[in-house]
């Protein structure tokens, strides 16, 4: 009896040594987590936001929520990379690509998640813009498609969805910018700038009070000659809190362009 009794607690010793490290595992990935969320959404960090997600990946290799982040973090440094030579443009661009391919994996670790798909159509379409819509006709259709995919999911919570919505807004936007015939012959004729204003709309009933929503719009407005309702969006501008570290800039410019259509 005492040699089973020694057996069991040595099986239940053991369980609960596993069930404890399990806890601390995930715990600790959610305190890396949510250490990058920090630096990235309230004090705007990227390069120590990218240390913690390193370490993470090393220490939690192959997992979608590191390998996400990871994709917008190199997003937002590539960002911010200069570009005024051959050799800076090829360095930025790799960073995109990394960008890339770490979405990509994303995807790969976790293709019923929103976001996984969202975080490759934003590599994939700096990608695009980069390199000019023309050249890599098929990337921006494959933006096209992780949008759609990613709305079609609809799961990561209103952010993500709203994310996804301006993602296809701006790639109509920018696309539907081209002569409609010679996007036609490349696969991009779906295109339309009517498309993009209805999907920043939805963006923005989703997240409201966002600053490049609604700089975004008021834009797409311009370009229809609907004046009022580019003012009403730009004055949303004005009124909408900081949220992003671009929002500054947004903000300036939107006091400018509604200074330039104030008599329209």
């Amino acid at each position: 009896m005492r040699q089973f009794h020694k057996k069991f607690y040595i099986i239940y010793s053991l369980i609960f040594i596993i069930i404890i490290s399990a806890s601390a595992f995930g715990q600790s990935l959610d305190e890396m987590l949510k250490k990058c969320d920090d630096y990235l959404d309230v004090s705007f960090d990227n390069q120590n936001a990218l240390v913690v997600l390193q370490k993470a990946d090393k220490q939690f290799p192959n997992n979608w929520e590191v390998n996400w982040r990871l994709s917008r973090v190199y997003v937002y440094i590539a960002e911010k990379m200069p570009d005024n030579t051959g050799a800076q443009k090829d360095a930025q661009l790799a960073v995109y690509q990394k960008a890339f391919d770490y979405a990509d994996k994303s995807v790969k670790l976790a293709p019923d998640k929103s976001v996984t798909y969202l975080r490759r159509a934003i590599a994939n379409g700096r990608i695009a813009l980069f390199k000019g819509v023309f050249s890599v006709a098929g990337v921006v259709n494959a933006v096209k498609s992780d949008c759609e995919k990613a709305m079609n999911l609809g799961n990561g919570g209103n952010y993500v969805q709203a994310i996804a919505h301006y993602v296809l807004a701006r790639t109509n936007d920018k696309v539907s910018e081209k002569w409609a015939p010679a996007r036609a012959v490349i696969g991009l004729g779906w295109a339309n700038l009517d498309r993009a204003i209805s999907e920043y709309n939805i963006a923005i009933k989703l997240y409201p009070n966002f600053r490049m929503f609604y700089l975004d719009l008021a834009k797409a407005y311009i370009k229809k000659d609907e004046y009022s309702k580019a003012k009403e969006m730009l004055n949303n501008v004005i009124a909408s809190p900081k949220r992003d570290e671009n929002d500054d800039k947004q903000l300036a410019e939107a006091k400018s362009l509604l200074e330039k259509i104030k008599n329209d």
